[in-house]
């Protein structure tokens, strides 16, 4: 605060001596004006000569020397006018590098601002206000419409309509049911509700951001001391100009002119206003940058590594697939193992009653439930006996019957945990859970490949068989496995020893490596954490294809610092120039800096923008819950692809008459939901699409695919019509367990391109 006093001190000062100096001179009192320019100089030189001593003090040497040596020259040849004027120049510049970042740091400021300061806590039938401080976890807080949301907490009641812009840059409110959790910082734009606080005032989200803010708006990017380093070499030529001019002339007047026009305000102001823009353009993105020092960074960036578990992949056991005993229900075989699981509070319990609530199956509660350590759960549900667990649990040494040793296999392939539903003796099927990719994986791999990067590695500490099959899905560099925390930093030393490395995690057992990176980025979507306190960049909202935008925004402010700074110094170059030709006075040549340094500033603005579109043009944006409804929809059609290979299984040992019923089922999966799915993403959906994206060429593909897929069902089509058990033999099953797996795999395909789509359309 006294540095920015003191700015505007300086510039008042030399503005009042150039007006009252002209009001002088004006009257016809030359001696007066002369000394009123003076009097208006002489401050700013001694201000900027203690500046320089200190500087060099500090072993520095920067921008503001060539600044100090065109006024102290003006003073010592009597031209105290084009003093003033560097003077108002410099100073003004300096002022107006103070409204360029006040204007760039306004998003960072505002999550700042807007942090609450008081919650409304529950008690009984009463209701108190009370400092933020004071919420307790297990609080009941009421949160009222309008308001932001004070601490972390958990929805109570029938749910909530939350603004989440300010923390993850999503326009649209989402809705947030009993149960779910709500974030401080976000905004209630729906009813009052209430929530049950889940961590502190001092623990919670917002908390975490604000720390995180204030150190990104007190870092420095060393790219402003490459500026100062830059600077050395503009002295010594502006000095070889002046003296060149002066002897070749003899007039003083054109040295001084020179001296003038290199006053290196383009060094002064490009970098740090292009990086402090840079910075909150990231923020609008819910990317929280630590400053310009880390955007510096991360523009340089060669390599990068990625932790696997939470960063690559969502994190946690997902229910992949459901194989099942001849005969048997899939639905029924998880409504069953989840209701045994509710009995139990181990991590793959909880994944398996979410995948069967998720589905809307309704569990019942179980009865003489018995827990076999290592092994898994026994009991009732209802008159049923029901046992969920190991291989060993539901077979001990019997031979597995053919539909378990393929379920083991599928299992192998997917490096996924097979858990084993036996029901009243009988074993009907298997769960398989796995950690699965993040659906923006690919596309943010591909989108780092795009920006530049030129190795992308996975570091993990999970076995080699799961981390190979991750590696290999997104064709990655290279691949390390089984590290523990201090392997991982010594594998992010080695890449950094080689090229600039950037490290990607979410762990608390990740933020040695992101400190040891030349830049740590953690995914910090669940707030403060010691890996976010080590990282340089935080990603506020649980999406890997941010860490790819971080780069683009960075290596697009470091182009336009750079942009910045040669244009002006070229600008400078000509007018040091015309200056040491005559062609320009020493006031001309402070006037024409003048305007170079108002030029420089607003093209670094640009910083502040989000630049365009491959081709050249403003896309529109998808909204995330426009993207997420077509992903529901894709969910639902999950379902009939499960049932689509259900059947292709279930043919292998079918009878005649089954195997009619079989195939007929198929058909009916195929025409009723699959087809009519395909026509309508291609009547609705799709041109809905092209206004979000750059360019219909994957569209196209896509609707190619729709082709392919039409053609299968229509192959299908033609084995079901009129078929009678006496027309099927062996040539038949096989024919049709083709052209229903490749429906099958085709759709699957096919939806996971469609996704990668969505979230360009959403990230346009």
């Amino acid at each position: 605060m006294r540095e920015r006093l003191m700015r505007y001190g300086l510039v008042s000062t030399a503005l009042a001596g150039l007006l009252l100096g002209l009001a002088a001179w004006g009257l016809g009192e030359p001696v007066a004006a002369y000394w009123m320019f003076a009097a208006g100089t002489v401050p700013v030189v001694v201000a900027l000569a203690v500046s320089i001593v200190r500087a060099l003090l500090a072993g520095r040497m920067g921008v503001d020397a060539v600044a100090f040596v065109s006024m102290s020259a003006a003073l010592v040849f009597g031209e105290p006018l084009a003093g003033v004027v560097v003077a108002i120049m410099y100073t003004g510049g300096n002022v107006l590098e103070d409204f360029a970042v006040a204007r760039a740091e306004r998003d960072l400021r505002a999550l700042v601002d807007r942090a609450p300061r008081l919650a409304h806590r529950r008690s009984g039938d009463t209701v108190e206000d009370v400092a933020i401080e004071a919420v307790a976890i297990g609080d009941a807080v009421l949160v009222r419409a309008g308001e932001v949301v004070p601490v972390d907490g958990t929805v109570t009641g029938a749910g909530a309509v939350i603004d989440e812009s300010a923390l993850t840059g999503e326009a649209l409110p989402v809705t947030r049911r009993a149960g779910e959790e709500v974030r401080s910082g976000t905004v209630n734009v729906g009813e009052t509700f209430e929530m049950l606080a889940r961590a502190t005032a001092g623990e919670s989200t917002y908390a975490g951001i604000v720390r995180l803010v204030t150190a990104a708006q007190t870092a420095k990017a060393p790219f402003i001391r490459i500026a100062d380093r830059f600077a050395l070499l503009l002295l010594p030529a502006t000095l070889v100009i002046a003296g060149a001019a002066w002897a070749l002339s003899g007039d003083p007047i054109r040295a001084l002119a020179v001296l003038v026009a290199s006053t290196p305000c383009p060094l002064i102001l490009a970098a740090p206003v292009a990086f402090i823009a840079g910075v909150s353009q990231a923020a609008r993105h819910g990317i929280l940058v630590k400053g310009g020092g880390a955007l510096e960074a991360l523009a340089q960036t060669h390599t990068v590594l990625f932790d696997k578990t939470g960063t690559l992949t969502v994190g946690g056991a997902r229910l992949v697939a459901i194989e099942t005993a001849p005969g048997e229900d899939a639905d029924e075989v998880l409504r069953l193992a989840a209701s045994m699981e509710q009995a139990s509070h181990h991590v793959i319990a909880s994944a398996i009653v979410g995948a069967a609530t998720g589905r809307g199956l309704t569990l019942t509660m179980p009865t003489d439930v018995r827990e076999n350590l290592g092994s898994g759960l026994e009991g009732r549900i209802g008159p049923q006996a029901v046992c969920v667990g190991s291989q060993s649990m539901a077979f001990g040494t019997a031979r597995l019957p053919d539909w378990a040793i393929r379920a083991l296999r599928r299992a192998s392939w997917r490096s996924a945990l097979g858990v084993f539903v036996v029901i009243d003796g009988r074993p009907a099927g298997a769960l398989l859970l796995a950690d699965e990719l993040r659906q923006e994986t690919p596309r943010a791999i591909q989108m780092l490949r795009s920006a530049g990067i030129r190795r992308i590695m996975m570091v993990t500490g999970d076995r080699a068989d799961a981390a190979e099959t991750i590696g290999a899905a997104l064709d990655l560099d290279a691949v390390l496995s089984d590290r523990s925390p201090s392997d991982k930093v010594d594998a992010v030393a080695t890449e950094q020893r080689l090229a600039p490395t950037l490290m990607v995690g979410d762990g608390i057992n990740d933020a040695p490596a992101l400190a040891a990176a030349g830049v740590g980025i953690a995914m910090g979507a669940r707030g403060a954490s010691a890996s976010s306190q080590a990282a340089d960049v935080v990603i506020l909202v649980d999406r890997l294809d941010r860490v790819s935008l971080a780069v683009a925004v960075a290596r697009r402010t470091r182009s336009i610092a750079v942009q910045s700074i040669v244009v002006g110094m070229v600008l400078s170059g000509v007018a040091m120039l015309a200056a040491a030709f005559g062609f320009l006075s020493p006031v001309a040549g402070a006037l024409t800096q003048e305007a170079i340094d108002v030029a420089v500033i607003l093209n670094a603005l640009r910083a502040l923008g989000p630049g365009r579109s491959p081709l050249g043009r403003r896309l529109s944006t998808m909204s995330s819950t426009a993207a997420r409804d077509l992903r529901e929809e894709h969910e639902r059609l999950e379902r009939s692809l499960d049932g689509l290979r259900t059947i292709a299984d279930a043919l292998d040992d079918a009878a005649p008459a089954e195997a009619v019923e079989l195939v007929l089922a198929a058909n009916r999966l195929v025409t009723e939901e699959v087809v009519r799915h395909e026509l309508d993403d291609e009547a609705t959906v799709y041109p809905r699409l092209t206004r979000f994206l750059s360019d219909g060429h994957g569209l196209s593909a896509m609707s190619r695919a729709h082709r392919e897929i039409q053609h299968l069902a229509r192959l299908l089509a033609r084995l079901a019509e009129g078929l009678r058990p006496q027309d099927v033999d062996r040539y038949l099953v096989r024919d049709a367990q083709r052209v229903i797996e490749s429906i099958e795999a085709l759709v699957r395909i096919h939806n996971a391109q469609e996704e990668d789509i969505y979230e360009h359309a959403v990230a346009a």
